[in-house]
């Protein structure tokens, strides 16, 4: 009998474009790696433009780890390394030869292998990346050894994918790369599902079910109810989708780094699931396949953490989802006293509160401007976790460190904190502001 924890906080905000359960090829011609989608990396090169390179072949390092590689996902020519102020690095860009030819990775005696050699196979191919650190979200440190690694095996973000549908597929490769993770760590993996998951079947793994809304899927939330973590504990996190990553890699030696993302969103003629590889351009998915009828935004990732993108824009290395909802870049006259029967509220300003089932047409308007910050106790409704958030958030304006720390900063990061900056009265940038607070203890803990 699994353990069942209900999560009673939150807010499942009911959005139209949800990916109906069908699957499209998507071919892109060019594939870009971002630095900045790793917090905290500074990239040193290993490529330049007319490179040829394979799946795997590395791109670039993290020039304070260089142990840290960062892989191609396809095989093909480097077109570019495009720059910005400064000669930043803002992507690697290369053009698929169709091929997918991989790199030839070691495996052989792979089942008796030490950490010490599984996490130089996952480091030189480049998939060392996908394993995240708690506490602060960053690349995980490879000399360290975690207390346990957590996977959520949901996503109950909005319009999020369904992964019993999009890992239908690779169970097979999700349970080879459990295996491969619960070697790296002298306690548990622990994988948390919905009930009735198809993954709830995985073995070498504590599954847990967690019923209730959104952030329930959030693994930092998943954490906080079963192990929380303080200062001087780490744990490691990785997406279901990089587990199969993973197990592809140690069942046949090559890297395969492709994917199904779910294109949705209310501005999307027929939202569903395409297939693809890491950092595919996003007008391969989107381009012919949104309606027009407004100035539309396009989200690489969901709605309230993604990033707002271009159609010549890659799609974000961690993102398994793109959202295309209306800019709403328009001014109503009193619209704060209209009684609201097509906009989601939490609360019952809006007559909508009548209309439980129904799904909405959200914009990406801010409905006001930024704000005195008060206390409402709105963030306390939608954050499942025994912390006070409001006084998270002014410790943090205030660079009071030792505030932080008291008050759960090590448990947090942006992803837990999007439904209070949804919910926000003052308009606040709290996913922001917390990555600030993170960086500055970082900096601190040297």
């Amino acid at each position: 009998m699994l353990k069942t924890i209900k999560i009673r906080k939150g807010l499942n905000i009911k959005l139209k474009g949800t990916a109906e359960i069908s699957v499209g090829e998507a071919n892109s011609a060019f594939y870009g790696i971002r630095p900045s989608d790793f917090q905290g990396v500074t990239p040193k090169l290993c490529v330049q433009a007319n490179d040829i390179v394979k799946v795997g072949s590395t791109l670039f390092y993290d020039k304070n780890r260089p142990e840290v590689k960062f892989a191609s996902p396809v095989s093909g020519r480097v077109v570019s390394v495009n720059r910005g102020e400064r000669r930043r690095i803002l992507a690697v860009e290369i053009e698929s030869d169709g091929k997918f030819n991989s790199e030839n990775f070691s495996i052989e005696g792979a089942s008796s292998w030490s950490q010490e050699s599984i996490k130089q196979l996952l480091l030189e191919s480049g998939l060392w990346p996908f394993i995240i650190q708690r506490p602060f979200g960053i690349i995980a440190d490879p000399a360290d050894t975690p207390r346990d690694i957590f996977v959520s095996g949901f996503d109950s973000a909005p319009l999020a994918p369904d992964y019993d549908y999009t890992l239908n597929n690779d169970i097979s490769a999700l349970q080879a790369g459990i295996d491969v993770l619960a070697k790296l760590t002298d306690g548990k993996v622990y994988l948390g599902v919905r009930g009735g998951s198809k993954l709830a079947d995985v073995k070498n793994a504590e599954v847990n079910v967690f019923e209730g809304p959104h952030p329930a899927g959030n693994v930092g939330v998943q954490i906080h109810q079963l192990k929380p973590i303080d200062k001087g504990v780490k744990v490691w996190t990785v997406d279901p989708q990089a587990v199969v990553f993973i197990g592809r890699l140690f069942a046949n030696g090559k890297l395969n780094m492709s994917k199904i993302v779910a294109l949705t969103g209310s501005e999307v003629k027929n939202p569903m699931y395409y297939k693809t590889v890491v950092g595919a351009k996003i007008s391969s998915i989107v381009s012919g396949k949104t309606k027009g009828s407004c100035k539309e935004r396009i989200i690489s990732g969901n709605v309230l953490t993604g990033l707002t993108s271009e159609l010549d824009d890659f799609i974000g290395f961690y993102h398994n989802q793109i959202t295309v909802i209306p800019e709403g870049d328009n001014y109503e006259f009193i619209g704060w006293a209209m009684p609201r029967f097509n906009k989601f509220s939490m609360s019952r300003a809006y007559f909508s509160w009548l209309m439980p089932g129904k799904t909405y047409r959200a914009d990406a308007n801010l409905n006001g401007e930024e704000r005195a910050y008060v206390m409402t106790g709105q963030y306390e409704k939608v954050l499942p976790m025994n912390i006070l958030p409001v006084h998270l958030i002014k410790s943090i304006m205030a660079d009071d460190i030792e505030k932080m720390e008291q008050l759960g900063i090590y448990e947090v990061i942006e992803e837990d904190f999007a439904l209070c900056e949804y919910v926000c009265t003052s308009k606040i940038e709290v996913q922001h502001i917390l990555r600030k607070g993170i960086n500055l203890i970082v900096k601190e803990l040297g």
